[in-house]
């Protein structure tokens, strides 16, 4: 048995899980928010206790000494001393063209995590302050990486390289790198095992303030909905997802935006908040049921564009098997789910209303009797595929 520490580190957040492997037990769980702010706050849970209290997290090295106290805490830990975690796996978001699988982090590793930062800014910056605390903490410990981009390195150049001169794609490696894809990778792998069949067609769906779709055949991503950077595809909670490039030259030649905030406005202002002044789902689907036209026409529009791609990757797959809905909205909105699935006969999709409404916390199958296309509602897990992916690596 090996204990396996997950990080994932935000600009202002570290969350964490210490998984037993190859058991797959959740020792512990939680998070640190707020770091940098003095009402910086620290959720710890071990079984089925849970324990929150305010902490002084001036950065990420106090609230990760904050974690590792609690995990070798007397009374509510879970280990004797920090030698007890063999490795740390490390979520990190953009790997570009230089990383198709996890990898132990060595200089040469952060440096190309480095070069990385102005194509995911958010979130390259953090990750690798994570790492280099975790370095400091555990010395003992082996860091591991494991890149969201990483699933998708399968998809071909047909669908990866941008219609524009060869040599952004050659020299200036501008292409399609797409996200999600640790939880892509885990919710196909477990539709493979329900379906039986390793050589399925299957579009993977995940919906949360982030959101993207992914085409996988055989178990390889073939196509997916986010690109460059994770902006593009499906409309957001507050990113607009695909928009004509006109748009942005028009905002800025003839309406007198800056670049910056262009760009604020399409990560920031945009998709769901835009349309409705909401970012949370539940939110708009309350209004919609109250009579809010907006909030209707907006649940109708994200509806709209995920059923293109599902149109578009069913094309280039020539066929389906599965139809994943996962992450927070994925998981939770039958009314998503109802509007998606709604008028898909042609291509066998038929969805169970009254099984579309049942909550639950496990995998579960929500296709209508006579539907060619199995539906199926996945909980994510991506602490645990980086667990697995860490544990193999180090094995």
């Amino acid at each position: 048995m090996k204990n396996i520490l997950i990080i994932n580190s935000g600009s202002s957040s570290l969350k964490f899980q210490l998984i037993q492997m190859p058991s797959e037990e959740v020792m512990a769980s939680g998070m640190v928010e707020r770091i940098g702010l003095d009402d910086s706050k620290l959720h710890y849970r071990v079984k089925d206790n849970a324990i929150s209290e305010i902490i002084e997290a001036t950065d990420h090295a106090v609230a990760l000494k904050a974690i590792t106290e609690h995990l070798m805490d007397s009374e509510n830990g879970v280990i004797k001393n920090k030698d007890e975690i063999a490795a740390v796996g490390h979520r990190v978001v953009h790997g570009g063209d230089a990383f198709s699988e996890t990898i132990t982090i060595n200089d040469k590793v952060k440096e190309k995590i480095k070069e990385f930062f102005s194509l995911a800014p958010l979130h390259n910056p953090p990750n690798l302050k994570g790492i280099e605390v975790a370095e400091k903490l555990f010395p003992n410990s082996e860091q591991v990486a494991v890149f969201d981009t990483a699933f998708h390195r399968t998809i071909p150049r047909k669908a990866a390289q941008y219609a524009i001169p060869n040599k952004f794609f050659e020299k200036d490696h501008i292409q399609l790198y797409g996200f999600h894809g640790t939880s892509h990778k885990y919710v196909s792998k477990k539709a493979i095992e329900e379906l039986q069949n390793e050589n399925s067609r299957i579009i993977s769906i995940h919906l949360g303030n982030g959101c993207s779709i992914t085409a996988v055949k055989d178990g390889k991503s073939l196509d997916h909905s986010l690109g460059f950077a994770p902006v593009n595809g499906l409309i957001m909670g507050t990113r607009s997802g695909d928009i004509d490039q006109s748009v942005i030259f028009y905002l800025i030649d003839e309406l007198g935006y800056t670049s910056q905030e262009v760009s604020d406005l399409l990560h920031k202002n945009s998709g769901m908040l835009g349309l409705t002044g909401y970012s949370d789902l539940r939110e708009i689907e309350r209004e919609a049921a109250s009579g809010n036209k907006r909030c209707q026409m907006a649940l109708d529009m994200n509806a709209y564009r995920i059923k293109k791609y599902i149109g578009a990757y069913v094309a280039v797959m020539n066929g389906l098997d599965a139809l994943i809905f996962t992450a927070g909205i994925g998981e939770n909105s039958d009314v998503i789910r109802n509007l998606v699935c709604k008028d898909m006969d042609y291509f066998g999709i038929k969805l169970d209303e009254e099984k579309n409404k049942v909550r639950d916390k496990k995998l579960r199958a929500i296709e209508a009797e006579g539907s060619k296309v199995k539906i199926l509602v996945i909980p994510t897990n991506e602490e645990l595929e980086i667990a697995q992916q860490t544990f193999e690596l180090i094995s």
